[in-house]
C-alpha cells in the first residue's frame, strides 16, 4: 500500500475513485483499510449471520466503488459506504428472519463474567425483536457511535425521527429485560 494515500482525506480518494485504474485501486485499498472493520461489523449485527455479512460486505465494497463513477460527490464517504450496506441489509432482511449472535462481535465489556456474557444475549435477543428502524438506529448509534445526524443522512430520516427511534429502541429493550433486570436486583 501506498503511504502517500493514507495522508489523502475521504474525499479525496473518493474523487481518486474515478480516475485511472492505478491511482483508483489505491485509493480504494486506502479506503478499505478505513472502513473495512466497520462496515463489516455493522452487516454482522444486522444480520446475525457471518456468511450473510460476508456476502453483504463484498457487495457493499463493490457497489461503493462501482458508485463512485456514477456519484461524483458525497456528504460523507463512510456515511455513503453504510447507506449502501444498510440497503443491502435491508434487501436481505426482508428475505430473510434476522438473528443476532452478539458472541460474533467481539464486544469489549468491562466484566467478563457469566452475569455480563448472559446479558448481552439478553440484549442480542431484544435487539432481534425490535423492528429494523429502531434496531438500526440503535445499532449505527450505539455500536458504531454515528450521530442523529449522521444516521439521519443516512436513512434519509430527520434527526428528530433518528433521536426518537434510538429512545424507542432503548425503552423497547429495557422494557423487555425488565424482568431480567429485576432478578439480578434481586439477588444481590
Amino acid at each position: 500500500m501506498d503511504k502517500k494515500y493514507s495522508k489523502y482525506s475521504d474525499f479525496e480518494l473518493f474523487n481518486l475513485l474515478s480516475g485511472n485504474q492505478s491511482e483508483a485501486e489505491l485509493a480504494f485499498g486506502e479506503l478499505y483499510l478505513r472502513y473495512s472493520q466497520n462496515i463489516y461489523a455493522y452487516c454482522l449485527r444486522v444480520t446475525g449471520n457471518k456468511e450473510d455479512a460476508n456476502d453483504i460486505f463484498q457487495e457493499t465494497f463493490c457497489n461503493f466503488f462501482n458508485s463512485a463513477k456514477t456519484k461524483p460527490e458525497t456528504k460523507s464517504v463512510s456515511g455513503l459506504m453504510i447507506t449502501i450496506a444498510r440497503n443491502l441489509c435491508i434487501n436481505h432482511t426482508r428475505s430473510k428472519r434476522i438473528h443476532i449472535d452478539l458472541e460474533e462481535y467481539n464486544l469489549q465489556t468491562n466484566d467478563t463474567g457469566y452475569e455480563q456474557k448472559e446479558l448481552l444475549d439478553l440484549i442480542s435477543n431484544a435487539l432481534e425483536l425490535l423492528e429494523f428502524e429502531y434496531r438500526d438506529a440503535f445499532i449505527l448509534r450505539q455500536y458504531h457511535g454515528f450521530s442523529y445526524k449522521e444516521i439521519g443522512e443516512i436513512t434519509n430520516a430527520p434527526e428528530s425521527t433518528i433521536r426518537n427511534r434510538y429512545w424507542r429502541a432503548k425503552e423497547k429493550i429495557k422494557e423487555i429485560l425488565s424482568p431480567y433486570l429485576q432478578e439480578i436486583s434481586n439477588n444481590k
